[in-house]
Parts: structure tokens; C-alpha cells; sequence
């Protein structure tokens, strides 16, 4: 699922160097330098990738790649 994430995140992130390090903790805004117009249209990515409708909760939540991930699978979850 990191992988998915990675793809979905590379046309976002300036220096692609930064994807290569993308670890659990990564921030999208502080770490990837991502700004949060692009943080939206990374979640409206998401819930196309993976057939999902992310929550406002679960938006706010979406902050590093673990919370992205967990909030990822919660959603699938109520499949």
C-alpha cells in the first residue's frame, strides 16, 4: 500500500529524492513539502485509488504516511 501512496504523491513532491526516503513518520507538509491545496487533491487521489470516501475526521487525520496508511485501511475496512 506504501507503494500506492509513493505513486500518488509524485506529482506533488518538487524534489523526487524525498520519495526515496518516504518512511513511516514522513510529514507530507514539513518532510515533502507539500502544501495543503495539493494535501486535498492527494486525498481526492487516494479515494479514487483505492475506491474509498475518506472522512473530515479522517482528513485532518492525514498529516504522515502512517495516518494516511491507517486511515486507508479503516476506510477499506467498512467495506
Amino acid at each position: 500500500m506504501i507503494d500506492d501512496l509513493k505513486e500518488i504523491l509524485k506529482p506533488y513532491v518538487q524534489d523526487v529524492d524525498l520519495l526515496e526516503n518516504l518512511d513511516l513518520k514522513t510529514n507530507f507538509i514539513n518532510d515533502l513539502h507539500i502544501n495543503s491545496a495539493a494535501l486535498v487533491d492527494i486525498i481526492l487521489d487516494i479515494e479514487d485509488r483505492f475506491d474509498i470516501i475518506v472522512s473530515d475526521e479522517g482528513m485532518q487525520e492525514i498529516m504522515t504516511v502512517k495516518a494516511a496508511l491507517n486511515v486507508i485501511e479503516q476506510e477499506l475496512a467498512k467495506k
